[in-house]
């Protein structure tokens, strides 16, 4: 997901957002979704409109992050200030990965009200949307993947689904399938409900005033520095978040689903903190490591859950068992990592959901998962 600087949450990219889409009810949305999907042949003409403030504020980041780097390089920038900004880049990117994507997209695991408090200042201090919002897009993008209804749609090519998205103006589709498309677990959680009322507030103070602040004022880091320093640190969250849409629906193997865009991709995993096994995650959005095996050392947002789990504020995390994950493979993956079947199965966006409670999920599915370290 990306920035939305001016939109309804007074953040930069009103015209490329959704912010009026009315969600439905959960008790009809696998209804919609039907007769949605049928009308999905017939594609709908569809210009694009340049939002051309988004465009002028992502210039403005990335030549201002470029610069950053360039005063890290030429030793303008103290060390001290170099140390913070990376902990500031791993701390949000936790916001991300554990917060609003794995704990409040896809629901595959719960947390207390701590740990989600912590999660949401996190995902703040990110500037990828509120939570509400990014939810909505992510959601959106699992239950119609790579079609017009999905708001960073590959198919459209690596620089729309990396950051052209946010640059023009979304696909009628996008509005209309994403409208069917339940979000009312987030409308009952009060965390995510008061960061969307105050987000104009927090935002800028998270992202922006703090982390600029600290340097200058702990060790006298001159201010254009520590200014740059977080523009930096802010365009480098971006793409690797950015290059989950786009490099890892596009180079890489498919070994659970050759019909899907997502791939297996291993640098986009390692930038990510464990996102880039992207194939698995489409076929199992509800598995909290967001990939088969989970391994820290490319996974570092599974270490971080776990360890939550351990300190007791992580609970109800779901896997898939592997006996399940071969099954799977064997049937429509492209059998680069388990051995097909014969018989071969052709995909059906029919059968894509967004995560855990999706209404389209299928009780053997629901069964099927594994849960550990239940809570009361």
């Amino acid at each position: 997901m990306a920035p939305n600087l001016f939109g309804s949450s007074a953040t930069l990219y009103l015209e490329a957002s959704q912010q009026d889409v009315h969600q439905e009810k959960s008790t009809i949305e696998k209804e919609n979704n039907q007769k949605l999907i049928q009308k999905s042949s017939s594609k709908s003409k569809y210009k694009w409109k340049i939002v051309w403030r988004n465009v002028i504020a992502f210039i403005y980041f990335h030549l201002g992050g470029l610069y950053g780097f360039y005063l890290w390089g030429n030793g303008s920038t103290k060390a001290y200030t170099i140390l913070w900004t990376i902990l500031v880049t791993f701390c949000i990117a936790m916001g991300i990965t554990a917060g609003a994507h794995r704990l409040w997209s896809h629901r595959a695991y719960k947390a207390k009200w701590p740990l989600r408090f912590v999660l949401m200042l996190l995902q703040t201090t990110a500037f990828q949307n509120h939570i509400y919002e990014w939810v909505r897009d992510h959601r959106v993008h699992h239950k119609f993947t790579d079609t017009d209804a999905d708001p960073h749609n590959a198919q459209r090519g690596f620089f729309f689904s990396h950051m052209g998205w946010l640059l023009v103006r979304k696909h009628p589709d996008v509005f209309k399938k994403g409208a069917t498309v339940d979000l009312s677990d987030l409308e009952k959680d009060p965390i995510v409900v008061w960061q969307r009322r105050l987000y104009i507030v927090l935002m800028p103070l998270l992202c922006f005033v703090v982390p600029v602040w600290i340097p200058c004022y702990f060790w006298n880091e001159k201010f254009i520095n520590a200014w740059y320093s977080n523009l930096a640190r802010y365009a480098f969250s971006l793409n690797a978040t950015w290059l989950v849409n786009s490099a890892a629906h596009m180079w890489g193997m498919r070994p659970y689903d050759k019909n899907i865009g997502p791939t297996e991709n291993l640098t986009v995993s390692i930038l990510g903190c464990g996102e880039g096994w992207h194939n698995y995650h489409h076929v199992f959005p509800w598995d909290y490591k967001a990939g088969e095996f989970g391994n820290y050392n490319t996974n570092f947002s599974t270490a971080f859950i776990d360890f939550c789990a351990r300190l007791g504020l992580a609970y109800d995390m779901k896997t898939v068992p592997v006996e399940v994950i071969k099954k799977r493979a064997a049937r429509t993956g492209d059998g680069s990592r388990y051995n097909k079947n014969e018989t071969i199965y052709h995909h059906n966006h029919e059968d894509m959901k967004w995560g855990w409670g999706d209404t389209d999920m299928k009780p053997e599915e629901i069964q099927e998962v594994n849960i550990y370290n239940k809570g009361d």
